[in-house]
């Protein structure tokens, strides 16, 4: 089998926010997938035929950017299609850079390192005079390095000549490096303004450590179409990280019966939630160029494994459907991936259990997502 078609497995596995971004803070998970895992696939699946494949290279340097623009508001699975007919919708607008680096150690390990930079903005009527229309739209941005990833790989199933699949594992740790306080200007009339901690869904981290785990697997079915398959799972076992969601509004002395309402059911404060990614498809190869079509499913889920769930977050789900392509030129590979949302949803949160279950009334918020997005990228070895 190909090493371009064993090389496919990899490419964009996770690349950040795609398809589920939005109001939904599903950040970037890197680009480390993208590439071959540092020469781990230096001896990986032959051509029939062939009796060796040797590759001498140690490392692997993967830059991608990505781009997507979010402003759907939904309510559980249901579309709030008066938001953009009444232009109330928020609209946000994401563009990552994701550098990644991968070392191989041996024919079994490997580590890698990835560095997001990103520059997001955010457009509303609410955060800034109100939430009615014909006001004025502002908006708030934010840009800086996001939070790092520290991984290491190691094969559970090595692929050799003559094997037909292989699986590879990995643990990582994921840095709070992101600057999780990040601040801007809210318009609270058209000539003044306050400053304050922007949307959690633009914060360049989310101020915790935390823990990753992935399976990435491949099966060969003939020279030409193979299935691949991935997992990953962020474990943030901290429950919020004490930024304030007022946009700059002091919290008055006593609280107002608004900010009473957030502080008990902790909205007051943003959450540092887990998130995780799904995958699985099939890929068809000529020559240097492959063709993929998958489904990819990625989550904010409203419990996470580890710890309390207090804190505001906007817990939400994308159904995608994934298709792209991949070109390898000597030791360059090209890359060029676009999930489409299949369906959205944003399921009631922590805050909005406690709510409903205080007022006996059911409460749900809603959120904004992107119809699809964008990455583009290139792999090198060396």
């Amino acid at each position: 089998m190909s090493k371009y078609l064993v090389f496919t497995l990899f490419v964009l596995t996770f690349y950040a926010k795609a398809g589920a971004q939005g109001c939904v803070a599903i950040r970037t998970v890197g680009g480390l997938n993208t590439m071959q895992h540092a020469g781990m696939m230096h001896d990986g699946m032959l051509h029939e035929g062939m009796t060796e494949m040797k590759d001498s290279s140690l490392w692997d340097l993967n830059v991608s950017g990505r781009y997507f623009k979010s402003y759907k508001h939904f309510n559980g699975t249901d579309e709030q299609k008066q938001r953009v007919a009444e232009a109330t919708d928020v609209r946000n607008f994401s563009r990552t850079l994701d550098i990644s680096l991968l070392r191989k150690i041996n024919e079994q390990w490997s580590i890698g390192m990835d560095l997001p930079l990103l520059y997001n903005e955010r457009s509303s009527l609410y955060e800034h005079v109100a939430n009615t229309k014909g006001n004025p739209r502002y908006s708030t941005s934010s840009q800086g390095i996001g939070d790092i990833r520290l991984t290491a790989y190691k094969w559970i199933i090595a692929p050799k000549e003559g094997s037909k699949g292989n699986l590879l594992g990995g643990v990582g740790i994921k840095l709070p490096t992101g600057n999780y306080k990040a601040t801007d200007q809210f318009h609270y009339s058209t000539a003044a303004t306050r400053e304050g901690p922007v949307d959690q869904s633009i914060q360049l981290g989310d101020g915790g450590w935390g823990m990753t785990l992935e399976l990435n697997g491949f099966r060969s079915i003939n020279n030409t179409w193979s299935l691949y398959g991935n997992a990953y799972y962020l474990i943030n076992p901290m429950g919020n990280n004490g930024v304030s969601t007022t946009r700059g509004v002091v919290v008055s002395s006593p609280p107002t019966a608004s900010q009473a309402l957030a502080i008990k059911y902790t909205s007051n404060v943003m959450s540092i939630p887990d998130q995780y990614l799904l995958r699985a498809g099939t890929n068809w190869t000529s020559n240097a160029l492959t063709i993929s079509l998958g489904g990819r499913y990625e989550c904010i889920p409203a419990n996470d494994l580890i710890g309390d769930n207090t804190g505001f977050r906007r817990p939400g789900s994308v159904l995608a459907i994934e298709p792209g392509a991949n070109y390898s030129y000597k030791k360059l590979n090209f890359y060029l991936y676009t999930p489409i949302a299949l369906r959205n949803e944003r399921p009631q949160s922590y805050p909005d259990v406690l709510k409903t279950n205080d007022t006996k009334i059911f409460a749900r918020g809603d959120a904004a997502f992107a119809d699809f997005s964008i990455s583009i990228g290139v792999g090198y070895k060396f």
